[in-house]
């Protein structure tokens, strides 16, 4: 059995200084965890590749309305193949918008996207994202060369030998290292940490019922921050809901206001590595090469992605 301990909310507070990162890199950092991955970070991750086949891990952006989609994309045909004449060139153009912030959306999340006490990582302020500027510190344009590395999928589903796991159900530190023991890896500096709760096939199945669901629990953080992750891949919106803090303004996103404000950790919500699973179960090895790029979108709090894994 592994342990079930959560921090209280007063400890929690207290890992936005014994855990932050500011100043760790520099006093002009944006780059945060990323800097665990190093160019010998990158050729080990590339030595990975032994097969040359690609798993993709993000979810299909639909144009679905349930209860956890928090703004239905759009997308509109501009220009379409009935209007094409019989001979000669035609064509057809989209118009696509969407927030991609929420719960169903595979996204990466800039260090603009959340604050605290008027500060993001590494002390910028709050006041530059702003309408006129958008988030011309701490933005998305940072990660314009991509993200290379090492990446590991912890199957906590399948360790805990369950399909998918429900609402609420946090993942713990003894959770992640008995996902290690079981697939005989272990999560090193730099890498990107995949985790499955199951939670894209729940849905699947039973719909979206609710926008509630399992995910980290903050008592993962210091964890994180000791084994020197540098991005987390979570195939829900990362922290489990509802934390089992209440209504406390701190309660409700305790993973991403550590992560993101206080140790500069880049994390990744929505993604779906049911497929990625089987590979990993099919192949008997659980690293690979992480490859992630994101728009090219100047000033955005964050980009849709698709993580791809490379075997």
């Amino acid at each position: 059995m592994t342990s079930k301990t959560r921090p209280s909310l007063n400890e929690v507070n207290g890992y936005l200084k014994s855990l932050s990162n500011w100043g760790r890199w520099g006093p002009q950092d944006e780059f945060g965890t990323l800097n665990y991955i190093t160019p010998a970070k990158r050729l080990a991750a590339a030595r990975l590749v032994q097969k040359g086949f690609s798993v993709g891990c993000s979810r299909a952006i639909t144009t679905e309305s349930a209860q956890d989609v928090a703004m239905v994309p759009l997308h509109f045909m501009m220009q379409t193949g009935t209007e094409a004449p019989e001979h000669g060139r035609g064509g057809a153009r989209d118009f696509i918008g969407m927030v991609f912030h929420g719960q169903t959306v595979t996204h990466i999340d800039a260090f603009s996207h959340h604050f605290w006490d008027g500060k993001s990582y590494n002390g910028l302020d709050a006041k530059l994202v702003n309408a006129r500027d958008k988030a011309s510190k701490g933005g998305i344009q940072l990660l314009r060369d991509g993200v290379v590395t090492r990446g590991v999928l912890l199957d906590i589903a399948r360790v805990r030998g369950v399909e998918w796991m429900g609402p609420g159900d946090g993942i713990f530190p003894g959770d992640l290292e008995a996902a290690e023991k079981a697939q005989r890896v272990r999560v090193e500096q730099g890498d990107a940490l995949l985790y499955r709760t199951g939670w894209p096939r729940a849905r699947e199945v039973l719909g979206p019922r609710t926008r509630e669901h399992p995910g980290l629990d903050a008592a993962c953080m210091p964890w994180l921050h000791q084994r020197q992750v540098a991005i987390i891949c979570a195939d829900s919106a990362t922290d489990t809901s509802p934390t089992g803090y209440g209504k406390d303004i701190f309660s409700e996103t305790p993973v991403h206001d550590v992560g993101l404000t206080a140790m500069g950790l880049w994390l990744v919500d929505n993604g779906d590595y049911e497929t990625l699973a089987e590979v990993c179960i099919r192949e008997n090895r659980w690293e690979f090469q992480f490859v992630m790029s994101t728009l090219r979108w100047n000033n955005a709090t964050g980009s849709p992605v698709n993580p791809i894994a490379i075997f």
